[in-house]
């Protein structure tokens, strides 16, 4: 199996339990860390899938490696590489087949319930309690010939599928429990300043801190199973 590509936008948001999750499975990947100035690939036919994570940046950002980017994406969509993107990834996606992204209806930090809106929901993330971790100020569109399966209360369009195998999501199922951590902390003025519904208090967050990232990963380990079906050899 060849490996899959990361895309790693910033430094505080790496792949987390998602290379958790494909190391436990023997699954091999390279990690192209953008805020080092890596160079990214010049196709994908070294590769069997590609991932998009998260970053505080906006998909928007004029960055000098977003257009070979989004032509990657296309690539994938083209040729049937999955490809599954985690909130700025997400919005990445679907600017990438001319979805756009703009402010959220509610800005988003902490754990947020959502509902499935259609059947093909269930063979991505099951049928139990879905809560999963946010935080971000902009959403994606649902792009043309996608299909919405989550929406939220405080932001309604929060996961779609291309072609039944690529996924863009607007949360952020990758997290551990080190990475929430640090998150708290580089990101607690931005909590304590915020006014939205969608934001949850730190100390809230931090008491059910295991419980609810342990649930999280089940919820992953689905979503990631379902994706893996899809990689190319």
């Amino acid at each position: 199996m060849r490996p899959i590509a990361i895309v790693q936008n910033d430094a505080s948001d790496g792949p987390s339990y998602f290379a958790t999750w494909l190391s436990q499975r023997g699954l091999g990947f390279e990690v192209f860390q953008m805020f080092e100035a890596s160079t990214l690939p010049a196709d994908l036919s070294g590769y069997s899938g590609l991932c998009l994570l998260g970053g505080p940046m906006s998909a928007n950002d004029p960055l000098p490696y977003y257009p070979q980017l989004l032509d990657l994406v296309r690539e994938a969509i083209r040729d049937r590489t999955p490809v599954i993107g985690h909130c700025l990834g997400g919005q990445l996606l679907s600017r990438a087949l001319g979805g756009t992204v703009q402010a959220s209806e509610h800005a988003e930090i902490g754990w947020s319930n959502l509902e499935p809106v259609h059947a093909e929901a269930t063979s991505w993330f099951g049928d139990g309690k879905l809560q999963l971790f946010q935080w971000h100020g902009e959403s994606f569109s649902i792009p043309d010939g996608a299909t919405q399966l989550l929406r939220g209360a405080y932001c309604a369009t929060q996961a779609y599928v291309v072609d039944h195998i690529h996924l863009g999501m607007q949360f952020h199922c990758e997290v551990d429990l080190p990475k929430l951590r640090c998150w708290f902390d580089i990101g607690a003025e931005e909590i304590a300043r915020s006014a939205s519904p969608g934001v949850q208090t730190t100390e809230a967050m931090r008491a059910t801190l295991e419980a609810d990232t342990a649930h999280s990963q089940r919820i992953a380990d689905h979503i990631y199973t379902r994706w893996a079906k899809g990689l190319q050899g």
